[in-house]
């Protein structure tokens, strides 16, 4: 398995994302260099590709695969592509902030500690459907990490696709997110005429 092992900082730098938006609260002193010349059609469109895939934690492949899937379905490809993203397991755990970062809702869904409508799912691309009840598993609701999501989340809204119940430690998708729904600053139509070419 491709691991990503770039510093999140560094590569927030790179792309011009807050790295409150990755779920890390530190900020870098350093000024981000001012490039030269003006940036070109294809490279808006590979940074917002990169962008993407950075903050959603996907490879190329797999990223590729989301766009093919999302080029099939009705409506606007741009807006399906980022529906499926966001629909994915890690990120909905990080979303219901039981995990302060999308890599750490990921090693959670991973180790097992994750349910989905009762049953125990280890896989963090596992795709949420309106309906589902996600929770934390009973022998997992006393680990370290996850107490520690729930304090650090608590300024953290939950978008409106999603509700939580912090008692009983599950959320339930009310409905699959629309791109106005979705917070991120990500143009998925560059994404898409980048495929397309």
């Amino acid at each position: 398995m491709a691991i990503d092992r770039t510093p999140v900082l560094k590569r927030c730098r790179q792309l011009g994302i807050d790295p409150v938006v990755m779920g890390i609260n530190k900020t870098s002193n350093r000024e981000p260099r001012r490039r030269r010349r003006q940036e070109s059609e294809y490279g808006m469109q590979l940074r917002e590709k990169q962008k993407a895939k950075f903050i959603y934690g996907v490879l190329e492949n797999q990223f590729h695969g989301y766009y093919e899937m999302a080029k099939k379905n009705p409506g606007i490809t741009g807006d399906n592509l980022m529906s499926i993203l966001e629909t994915r397991l890690d990120n909905v755990i990080f979303r219901l902030g039981f995990a302060r970062t999308r890599k750490e809702a990921r090693q959670t869904v991973r180790h097992g500690h994750i349910t989905v409508n009762g049953q125990r799912v280890d896989i963090p691309s596992y795709r949420v459907k309106s309906g589902d009840v996600i929770a934390v598993a009973s022998k997992a609701k006393d680990l370290l990490p996850i107490k520690e999501a729930l304090i650090s989340s608590e300024h953290m809204a939950v978008p409106a696709w999603l509700e939580v119940d912090i008692e009983k430690l599950q959320g339930t998708v009310l409905q699959l997110p629309t791109r106005d729904q979705i917070d991120l600053e990500i143009d998925a139509q560059l994404i898409v005429e980048l495929y397309s070419k």
